[in-house]
């Protein structure tokens, strides 16, 4: 199911541009291959979806801001690695989406000629909903209200969303990554280039958060995965508790 909060400006005028070739039932539109749900309430508290809606997953359609206002069409698991200053629960992870997500970022890299001001990047996980029992992926058009209010540029955006949405994505190795920045660009070459696609993303400012019970949890809403990528050289202090934690499972750790 695609899910857009009513007062988010890009996530709105994404919506409705996917809505036009759906059949509207009551506040649900209805399409072949998934529906589409605007809700009044904002994306990243979302938790309560799955006590109305029934589906196998959940792609959130949302603005992205940054204090840089680096123009950016981005997309991310979601999750808390302590506090929840930004929706959903401290210490809780969603269930990431990396097929979908692999194939979205591949889309829009073959149109980067349609984007050349934006950087396509992926961003580590963040933010809620956290509690969903399915699988989450939020979809950002950033970065300023210019860009969430461009028709035009939501439109070329929705349209990449409703190809993706309406294949059956291809099936690649899944890996949990641990390192890198916000905007990991090692993660992010690899999503669209490689051979993975990719669960949890903890960045190197996260790694202090993780013990062996959040690790553990970590490892639960990632039970696909059978790779861990590894940012190296920004593990820092973390390196050995990350290596240590990681010898206890059956991922298979790759450094990039």
């Amino acid at each position: 199911m695609l899910v857009a909060y009513q007062s988010d400006p890009a996530g709105s005028n994404l919506a409705h541009h996917i809505s036009q070739n759906m059949k509207q039932d009551g506040e649900i539109y209805r399409g072949k291959n998934y529906d589409l749900v605007t809700i009044p309430t904002p994306a990243i508290s979302a938790d309560w979806l799955e006590e109305k809606y029934h589906y196998d997953g959940f792609v959130f359609l949302s603005k992205h801001a940054s204090e840089t206002g680096t123009l950016a069409l981005t997309c991310h698991s979601t999750g808390n690695f302590s506090e929840a200053l930004f929706g959903g629960k401290p210490r809780q992870v969603a269930i990431p989406h990396p097929h979908l997500q692999k194939s979205y970022m591949q889309a829009l890299w073959e149109k980067r000629n349609n984007f050349t001001k934006f950087e396509i990047i992926i961003e580590a996980t963040h933010h809620g909903p956290t509690a969903l029992n399915k699988p989450v992926l939020f979809i950002e058009v950033g970065t300023t209200e210019k860009q969430w209010n461009d028709k035009i540029l939501c439109d070329s955006v929705a349209t990449i969303v409703e190809d993706v949405m309406s294949m059956t994505p291809l099936k690649n190795n899944v890996a949990i990554c641990f390192g890198g920045t916000h905007y990991p660009e090692k993660f992010t070459k690899e999503l669209i280039e490689g051979q993975y696609a990719l669960g949890t993303v903890i960045p190197k400012h996260a790694l202090d958060h993780i013990d062996e019970k959040l690790f553990s949890h970590i490892l639960e809403r990632n039970n696909k995965a059978k790779y861990a990528l590894v940012d190296w050289s920004s593990l820092g202090k973390n390196k050995q508790k990350i290596v240590s934690l990681l010898e206890t499972t059956n991922l298979e750790m790759i450094r990039v």
